[in-house]
């Protein structure tokens, strides 16, 4: 086997070099975040309003499904749940989520991709390591015991392997894990202006010192995960052609072998990574006063040098750039535009439609059945609207169709995912945008104490109003996704077509940088950026010319609203509305009661109330048609035979009433632990232990919380069941898993 050290100072050496260009990158992205504050944006002002907690302490999704048990090769029920940042959390059983029995394993889906078939997981598996491929006859190295598998495949970490009794089951976990690879993709924050871009322009900058353009399939998950996709990137192959002649067996064998090391390797890298990024930002941050401080002091004279800088850089490579844009980027503009704005423009039709439809129907029903009385429990469904995965899944569909034939290998384009994420990210946002803008008018409109008839019509006048304000922030944030799209697809082919005769001339443009100016100016910044304005024409050009097409229902630059209704956002000032309080509790959390909803000061409510409220509205999405299977009971007995459909249909129609039995003994990689290590492990193979789990004090009353997805390289937190609390009946003196995101 390959020597852990030769390993640790492979992955030392592709860090320092990378944490040197983040260091670079740090002082640009500073003075470029503190020019933004001083200058502004320019860009239109959104008229919707935006919620500031989207979906605090809820559940997206809860249900039963079966895992695949590695070490056993058995498949085990499960339940499951995705709070509301998007971890995938598996218990032993229903009870032991009740209970706050610490989860099986907490699943970060970033980099996973999803997939519904078994052929196609085994394709991608053989793959990964050349020569392991199954003979016609040989057993594969999974088999799953339904036609409606689950599978997360990652190229670098632990595959999970779940499977349902139904397509229905099927459809509806495939777009709630969808969700959950979606979220957790994008996982450096927006609102980082400075970490985030350094981090970003970095790895750009990196890859590209490597000859490595376009764009970048694993740039999903957070810094760190980022950083150890990277470091995998090049250390992977180098690991395969060393060690793939070595392992011995059938090829099935051969390929659990080998996700087991890659597994265990990436692990090891994620830690390395973690320690070596954290290092650095703090060295950072410490310098970050004195760097604010220049800045400020400095700020005129920075800008001019860089001005002075992108003229001398723009007039040597002007001739060169505009020739490669006319030959080669701008006679495909309006290809590459076209192929993008079908499927956005449809996508955010669909948007428009289900709001409309879902404010519709609670409209009929406030007439036709529950009243004023019933307004509560109907705006509290509608407040999750955009975080449903199953009535957004109509929405996401639309982007699946998206292709760029002929222009991604021509632009170097590694796959269209990145671009159709983004803009269901997008869809997302805008749907809660406008759900949250119709709750504030609707909330303002309730002080007025309408009867039903007058409610009725204001909805009606209120869901006008925000379709209008939707049309005009859709068609901004369409065009603008739709700029950034051809820029991010035109500039590394540019700098790639660029760089034989322009790359080598750069480093004497380094002289016209004032050495105290060096923090903040790079030559290859300022060199991309002149890159950037010579097609940048083109491509404003192209998205205007497109506004004007009528099927794209886009408004035209001309067409500006500002401050059209400033008296909105000062309502989104307050404090979120709590529609089970503004409007009495309805359904259940009612208690039966039939009384008129209380539209004045709420009442005082206990923490343990809060707690059975939060409880009962847990589950964004439900199965109506059969309740979940054991939901009473303890663990679910294993399948000794995974190929076996009646005993899993079995399974799923026994009511277990057995006390929850204690977990198992500490778990490694969210598999059930052995009670004694298998000999002759190899420590290369062995996965971390797990990050210790932190409890409040035995009898200190906590209030129910779902387990947070940790951020480690798998993304997976495995509980402890050293430390695991005493198993209570109530969920008031136990306390879940509490883990960093």
């Amino acid at each position: 086997m390959v020597p852990r050290c030769w390993m640790t100072e492979k992955t030392e050496k592709i860090l320092k070099e990378f944490l040197h260009f983040y260091e670079d990158q740090y002082g640009v992205a500073l003075f470029n975040s503190m020019r933004h504050e001083i200058e502004g944006t320019g860009l239109p002002q959104a008229q919707l309003l935006w919620r500031k907690l989207p979906l605090d302490e809820r559940i997206i999704f809860s249900g039963n499904l079966f895992q695949y048990q590695e070490d056993n090769k058995k498949w085990r029920n499960r339940f499951s749940l995705v709070p509301h940042n998007y971890g995938l959390v598996l218990y032993e059983n229903k009870v032991a989520y009740e209970r706050q029995v610490p989860p099986r394993a907490i699943i970060n889906s970033a980099g996973y991709k999803i997939l519904t078939s078994v052929d196609q997981y085994l394709e991608l598996v053989g793959n990964s390591l050349p020569g392991t491929t199954s003979k016609s006859g040989n057993a594969p190295i999974l088999k799953c015991p339904t036609q409606f598998p689950l599978i997360l495949w990652h190229p670098y970490a632990r595959h999970y392997y779940f499977c349902m009794m139904t397509e229905a089951e099927q459809d509806k976990w495939q777009a709630v894990l969808q969700d959950c690879v979606r979220h957790c993709n994008n996982g450096i924050p927006e609102d980082s202006k400075v970490e985030g871009p350094a981090f970003t322009d970095a790895i750009r900058m990196y890859r590209q010192s490597k000859e490595l353009y376009g764009t970048w399939e694993m740039l999903c998950g957070n810094e760190v995960q980022i950083l150890s996709n990277l470091v995998m990137e090049e250390l992977g192959p180098e690991l395969k052609a060393e060690l793939g002649p070595r392992l011995k067996g059938k090829p099935q064998e051969r390929q659990r072998q080998w996700i087991q090391i890659s597994d265990a390797v990436y692990r090891m890298v994620y830690e390395q990574a973690k320690d070596r990024l954290e290092k650095v930002l703090s060295k950072l941050q410490l310098a970050r006063p004195a760097m604010e401080a220049a800045i400020r002091t400095d700020m005129d004279q920075i800008i001019t040098s860089k001005e002075h800088l992108a003229a001398k850089i723009r007039a040597f490579i002007l001739p060169k750039a505009e020739v490669c844009v006319r030959n080669h980027v701008q006679p495909y503009i309006p290809s590459i535009l076209e192929a993008l704005m079908a499927p956005t423009s449809q996508g955010f039709t669909e948007v428009r439609d289900v709001f409309f439809k879902e404010v519709t129907d609670m409209n009929l029903n406030v007439i036709n059945e529950g009243g004023i009385d019933k307004l509560g429990e109907y705006m509290e469904k509608l407040s999750q609207l955009a975080f449903h995965p199953l009535k957004m899944q109509s929405c996401y569909e639309k982007m699946e169709p998206l292709r760029l034939d002929g222009l991604q290998q021509r632009f170097d384009v590694s796959s269209t995912s990145v671009f159709k994420q983004r803009a269901q990210i997008h869809m997302r946002e805008q749907m809660d945008n406008a759900v949250y803008t119709f709750e504030t008018l609707l909330h303002q409109e309730l002080g007025k104490g309408p009867t039903k008839e007058e409610l009725c019509k204001s909805i009606q006048r209120i869901l006008e109003r925000v379709l209008k304000k939707y049309d005009y922030d859709s068609s901004s944030v369409r065009k603008k996704f739709f700029r950034e799209a051809l820029l991010q697809i035109a500039i590394p082919f540019l700098l790639k077509k660029l760089a034989p005769t322009c790359k080598s001339e750069l480093p004497r443009f380094q002289e016209l940088i004032f050495e105290d100016f060096a923090r903040f100016l790079l030559v290859e910044n300022t060199y991309e950026e002149v890159v950037l304005q010579t097609v940048m024409k083109d491509v404003l050009q192209a998205v205007k010319e497109a506004a004007v097409q009528r099927k794209h229902n886009l408004y035209r630059d001309s067409v500006v609203m500002h401050n059209s209704d400033p008296n909105l956002h000062l309502l989104a000032e307050g404090a979120p509305i709590d529609w089970a309080e503004r409007c009495g509790d309805a359904g259940e959390d009612s208690g039966g009661s039939s009384g008129s909803p209380s539209l004045g000061a709420p009442e005082a409510v206990t923490p343990s109330e809060k707690r059975r409220r939060a409880k009962q509205v847990m589950s964004v999405v439900q199965d109506e048609e059969a309740g979940l299977p054991f939901q009473d009971g303890s663990e679910s007995p294993s399948l000794a035979s995974p190929d076996s459909v009646t005993e899993l249909r079995g399974l799923l129609a026994q009511d277990l009433r057995a006390e929850s039995p204690p977990p198992a003994s500490p778990l490694l990689n969210g598999a059930p632990a052995q009670e004694s290590p298998e000999p002759g492990a190899t420590p290369e193979a062995a996965s971390p232990p797990a990050s210790p789990l932190r409890h409040p004090p035995p009898g200190k009353a906590v209030d129910l919380e779902p387990p947070k997805p940790s951020d480690q390289e798998t993304g997976e937190q495995v509980s402890s069941a050293g430390s695991r609390p005493p198993i209570h009946t109530t969920t008031e003196d136990s306390a879940g898993v509490q883990t960093e995101f």
